[in-house]
């Protein structure tokens, strides 16, 4: 029982971190210097992880995997949102980033 504790825990911290990336691209506006190759990478290896720790009944990772493709999609899509508008000739100019206070 310990063990599933530990990979349902790093899950979460693993999805926590890529998600809270993936929300800062998406309110920043801009998906500068981030390559589209990126997620189409990591939603091949997630999909091939998910099949693969299905097969071995490895539920942790299975569900892991499926999020991490479900995050590589919505990081893709943001990508070629962000650089579809780019492309516009009357697209905004895109302001930079205020800094927190």
């Amino acid at each position: 029982m310990g063990t599933e504790v530990v990979g349902w825990f790093s899950s979460f911290v693993l999805l926590m971190t890529l998600g809270t990336q993936i929300h800062k691209q998406w309110k920043s506006g801009s998906s500068q210097g981030v390559s589209k190759w990126l997620f189409v990478g990591q939603m091949t290896a997630s999909l091939g992880f998910t099949v693969y720790s299905a097969l071995v009944r490895n539920w942790v990772f299975v569900v892991t995997n499926a999020l991490l493709l479900v995050s590589a999609v919505l990081g893709q899509f943001i990508v070629l949102k962000h650089r579809r508008r780019e492309r516009r000739p009357d697209a905004p100019a895109l302001r930079p980033a205020q800094p927190r206070a």
